[in-house]
């Protein structure tokens, strides 16, 4: 096989795999020992670890070095914990350190990364993402609750109930079987699935915010995306939060969703119809989530006070 054939094949197989290959798609594609070496001795090829390589020059990105570590880390070593966090875009997700997990007796040291041993990840509890093994998102928010806060793993849950990457049955049964006594972040998983309620998840994490801050001051968690219609059936809007009994909506304002002329016929509009079937709204914003809602609570326990549930009209 000569050269341009050689560089040609091995570009394809980078192409797919963020830029870098490895020492079984050279065995592949039947490609020498000689040539490999001549290709690293003189600088074409760089080889982070050892059986792993690079094309010298071509773009460095954080998925390609987590790739490289989970084929570095052996046949069953995955991407996990904070970087699959990432790879799965939640909430509690960082690209850098590359971490990964691997069996305790296929354990590999290399300079750079966070290695987990566990002798309990079983193949259901592993994927594929974007070509890099990795957690399953039900593992991956377990192993997260050894790190990350109540908060961080709650819009994590919530984020991947949002984006259909699981659902609330997945979880629990995950629960059940990795939530033994004393092992790492049971207790905080446990916790957070036990305040899921089966309702919708909450459209954004901002909104998830302002509800966890309206239970810190106290009051009952709202209902998330609660579906507004008049006494005969007919829709009349979708709110982010909502007391149903009380005919209360929160809605979070985003600066970027509710501004300019469009955003504010509409938004307009939708509160008119709203006040129309008799709902009270309020509303929040980013403000309010920096000062931890602690205004609008107040607003809204005077608010409570004051409206008397329907069924008491």
């Amino acid at each position: 096989m000569d050269d341009l054939t050689i560089d040609h094949l091995v570009a394809r197989i980078a192409e797919q795999h963020h830029g870098v290959f490895a020492l079984h798609h050279l065995d592949q594609l039947e490609i020498t020992q000689k040539a490999r070496l001549h290709r690293v001795q003189q600088g074409r090829w760089v080889s982070p670890y050892d059986g792993v390589y690079r094309v010298a020059g071509s773009p460095r990105t954080w998925k390609g070095d987590v790739i490289a570590a989970t084929w570095a880390g052996g046949e069953r070593a995955v991407a996990s914990h904070r970087i699959a966090a990432a790879l799965w875009g939640l909430p509690g997700g960082r690209t850098t350190p590359v971490e990964i997990t691997c069996p305790r007796w296929r354990r590999t040291r290399h300079v750079g990364l966070v290695v987990h041993e566990s002798t309990r990840l079983e193949g259901a509890e592993i994927t594929m993402v974007e070509n890099i093994r990795c957690t399953t998102v039900e593992r991956t928010i377990f192993d997260l609750c050894s790190f990350a806060g109540s908060a961080t793993i709650d819009l994590a849950i919530d984020a991947a109930l949002r984006c259909q990457l699981t659902s609330l049955n997945a979880l629990h049964e995950t629960h059940d079987r990795l939530a033994t006594r004393g092992r790492r972040g049971g207790l905080r998983f446990r916790a957070a699935l036990n305040t899921r309620t089966g309702a919708a998840p909450h459209e954004s994490a901002p909104e998830r915010l302002v509800a966890r801050a309206l239970v810190s001051a106290g009051l009952d968690e709202p209902s998330p995306q609660h579906t507004v219609t008049t006494g005969d059936g007919r829709f009349v809007a979708r709110v982010d939060l909502a007391y149903p009994d009380r005919r209360i909506a929160i809605e979070y304002d985003s600066y970027q969703e509710h501004t300019g002329k469009v955003a504010l016929v509409r938004d307009s509009a939708r509160r008119n119809a709203l006040a129309a079937a008799g709902w009270t709204v309020l509303s929040a914003t980013a403000e309010d989530l920096r000062h931890g809602c602690r205004q609008l609570a107040r607003d809204l326990r005077q608010l409570l006070r004051d409206v008397a549930s329907p069924e008491s009209r």
